[in-house]
């Protein structure tokens, strides 16, 4: 942790007023020995955190960090641009409505929009949950490449309730629907007596990079409601892909 905080107190150290510093300019700066700044600042640059300055002698900012910002920038404009989708939802279904990425083999939530219902849902903003078993994570998994679901099904499938998907195989079978139908679906597979549908969100490229869903108890998610409440996210999933440039 402390090897961590110092990293960033390097990277900190830059701004408009000194965009370029040298390794005794860092150390000074930050109260580090020399040698253990140059240490930090040489895993910096192999990262490209920092790159070095023109003269050769200098290191400022390296085109890493930009790739991290746009990042933060796009997610944010994602939430922005699904908000108002999120609320027609709820407003239409009565029903929660939550917005996810896919992150390290979870789904992680950054937004949850809850309907007028007590009941509460497991996904919560900065929560994450398994992708095999949550509708947002089989649309995610159901669009990966071959080599990256190969990878994700090395691992257990574990089970969360008695409908948990967890032979590789079922599940493959189970994705490849996902992928014709347009939607992914959680039938009580997380959460007892909870089901959820899913529809996804493109990029200017066509790739799925996020997902919408709305969850809701096995009493209210009846299998005949669940078709139109897919329709529906479905429909302002497009919208909100086509804000993003997908066409």
């Amino acid at each position: 942790m402390r090897a961590v905080e110092r990293a960033l107190q390097i990277l900190s150290c830059f701004n408009d007023e000194h965009p370029e510093r040298g390794v005794s300019e860092i150390a000074s700066a930050v109260g580090l020995h020399k040698a253990t700044t140059h240490r930090i600042v040489t895993t910096l640059l192999n990262y490209g955190y920092l790159e070095r300055a023109a003269d050769g002698q200098k290191y400022q900012l390296g085109l890493a960090l930009i790739d991290l910002g746009q990042k933060v920038i796009r997610r944010m404009d994602l939430r922005r641009e699904a908000y108002p989708f999120m609320e027609q939802l709820v407003q239409q279904w009565d029903e929660t409505c939550d917005l996810s990425l896919f992150d390290n083999g979870n789904v992680f939530y950054i937004e949850v929009l809850e309907g007028n219902h007590a009941l509460r849902i497991a996904a919560a903003v900065g929560m994450r949950l398994p992708a095999h078993c949550t509708a947002s994570g089989k649309l995610f998994l159901a669009h990966q490449s071959p080599q990256e679901l190969d990878a994700y099904l090395e691992q257990p499938l574990i089970a969360y309730t008695d409908k948990t998907i967890t032979s590789p195989d079922e599940l493959r079978r189970h994705l490849a629907s996902v992928r014709q139908q347009g939607y992914g679906l959680d039938d009580e597979e997380y959460e007892a007596e909870i089901r959820a549908v899913s529809a996804p969100i493109c990029n200017q490229q066509g790739h799925v990079i996020a997902a919408m869903s709305i969850p809701g108890p096995i009493s209210r998610m009846t299998v005949e409601r669940i078709p139109k409440i897919a329709e529906s996210l479905k429909e302002a999933t497009r919208a909100i892909s086509q804000r993003m440039g997908c066409h």
